[in-house]
């Protein structure tokens, strides 16, 4: 009967036939993501089960690299440069991996992401970082195995690893204050040129105050060494707009000038259109 069973399987395979029934995966996918200060924070992981199995030491066994979960490798993004242990990891994504004994743990990022389990061949130039953290053990023990990003503040969190009845923690450091300080000082130094151009054109389309898009539009172009033809183009719509044919005009003329410079075929009949239109001589 063994025999028989084990020959429908074998036709079945060869005949590419697949399973129509959905099951539950032993280590089901997980994905945490956490913003830590203003840096956005994902982890992508596999998580497996004890069922009454030793974990550490046994099933993953010390002094030997571990995937840290199973399947596919698992990951963390940062979405800026981080600190670890004074390394700074720059922002992207890293495959974590993790070397335990019984009092820590080895920690790598490591920049190959792609593929299940530790690379057939370890390579240390993929390193992009490496810390040590002290192993802690826990009262009550956790049967699934779990990353987390525990003791948040606007400048750091930890990552944590729990299984069994341990728990391993790493620090990293996020870089709040440098993004808030240029903020500020973007914001103390005033709007930039780009900031009354986009105002400007909003009101604009936005049928909003006309005299004040006007007023944007100038501050804009005082701002900008060589406008360009399409800035000066809308320009030239905001000062028709605004009742300011004269002026409108003047930039339809620059704006035509350096469509014609860039041999911009759209802006020049745009342009030329609009002088006719505004009765240019």
């Amino acid at each position: 009967m063994k025999k028989l069973a084990l020959l429908v399987v074998s036709v079945l395979a060869s005949a590419g036939m697949q399973a129509q029934i959905m099951t539950p995966q032993p280590s089901p996918a997980a994905k945490l993501s956490q913003t830590v200060g203003l840096t956005e924070v994902t982890v992508e992981y596999s998580r497996p089960s004890m069922r009454g199995r030793t974990i550490f030491g046994d099933l993953v066994p010390f002094d030997k690299i571990w995937r840290t979960g199973a399947n596919a490798r698992t990951t963390i993004s940062f979405s800026e440069n981080v600190m670890i242990d004074g390394q700074e990891l720059t922002a992207g994504s890293y495959a974590i991996f993790t070397k335990p004994t019984a009092t820590s743990w080895d920690v790598y990022f490591y920049t190959d992401t792609d593929g299940g389990g530790t690379p057939a061949q370890w390579d240390e130039s993929k390193v992009a970082a490496k810390t040590t953290a002290a192993v802690h053990t826990m009262e009550m023990p956790i049967e699934t195995f779990t990353i987390s990003i525990d003791d948040l503040s606007d400048t750091s969190a930890t990552l944590g690893m729990l299984w069994e009845n341990t728990y391993v923690g790493v620090k990293f450091e996020v870089p709040t204050d440098k993004a808030v300080m240029k903020g500020i000082e973007k914001a103390m130094a005033g709007p930039g040129a780009g900031d009354y151009y986009a105002a400007a054109i909003y009101y604009m389309n936005a049928g909003k105050d006309i005299n004040k898009a006007k007023e944007w539009m100038d501050k804009a172009m005082s701002m900008t060494p060589k406008p360009a033809f399409w800035q000066l183009r809308q320009k030239s719509l905001i000062y028709a707009k605004a009742g300011d044919k004269k002026g409108a005009i003047a930039a339809a003329k620059e704006s035509l000038a350096a469509a014609q410079a860039a041999g911009n075929d759209d802006y020049i009949k745009m342009n030329k259109d609009s002088l006719k239109e505004w009765g240019a001589k």
